[in-house]
């Protein structure tokens, strides 16, 4: 009981991370433009993965997706991040399906335990790894505008971090844990079970 416990729970957090995610990789604000030099402060601008948006005082909003990335200045840390948000979507979506069907509760023809087992830690797994890429592309993308504010020599414009990067850093952890409590919940239904066999081998009770 213990076990269907924390798989349920692990499989909670990790959906609930990887919502978090989905909604990381649309947000608009994953830096936003920095007013610690400016004179006028009554407009903004902030910039996500796919599009850049910009507002005035009187609260109009005005965004357009990226015409191209590939002729933006310094566009790796954004194609890198797409990619690996991308990646992770799919790593999440793989692994809610195969913890559907390895949670204990879960009945699925003919399969065994051990099988759904196998599903469950395998699921945790891909949580995990989804967790990791969220993990990279957020913190590389967080370095890249600190980078860029702290230098003095950049004539560009300077952003600050934004919402949607602490957004990425919650799903990234989440995932991570509830693909940890996955996987620890396979370790922990399987342990007992081998020396409870191992005991009745060596006569031992």
């Amino acid at each position: 009981m213990a076990e269907v416990m924390v798989e349920v729970t692990g499989l909670f957090l990790a959906i609930v991370g990887w919502c978090l995610e989905s909604s990381c990789t649309n947000s608009a604000v994953w830096r936003v433009h920095s007013k610690a030099d400016a004179v006028v402060t009554s407009s903004s601008q902030y910039e996500g993965l796919w599009i850049t948006c910009a507002s005035n005082s009187l609260g109009a909003i005005q965004c357009q997706r990226y015409k191209t990335v590939l002729g933006l200045p310094g566009n790796t840390h954004v194609l890198t991040s797409r990619a690996l948000m991308i990646i992770a979507l799919l790593l999440g979506l793989a692994s809610i399906l195969l913890s559907v069907l390895g949670l204990k509760c879960t009945k699925m023809g003919s399969m065994t335990e051990q099988a759904k087992g196998k599903l469950t830690f395998t699921a945790g797994l891909l949580f995990i790894l989804s967790g990791v890429c969220v993990l990279t592309a957020v913190t590389w993308y967080a370095a890249r505008i600190v980078q860029e504010f702290n230098d003095p020599f950049y004539i560009g414009t300077k952003f600050e971090l934004g919402a949607g990067l602490y957004l990425g850093w919650a799903a990234a952890a989440l995932v991570i844990l509830g693909g940890g409590m996955l996987c620890g919940s396979f370790r922990r239904a399987s342990t007992p079970r081998n020396k409870s066999n191992q005991d009745f081998k060596t006569g031992t009770f």
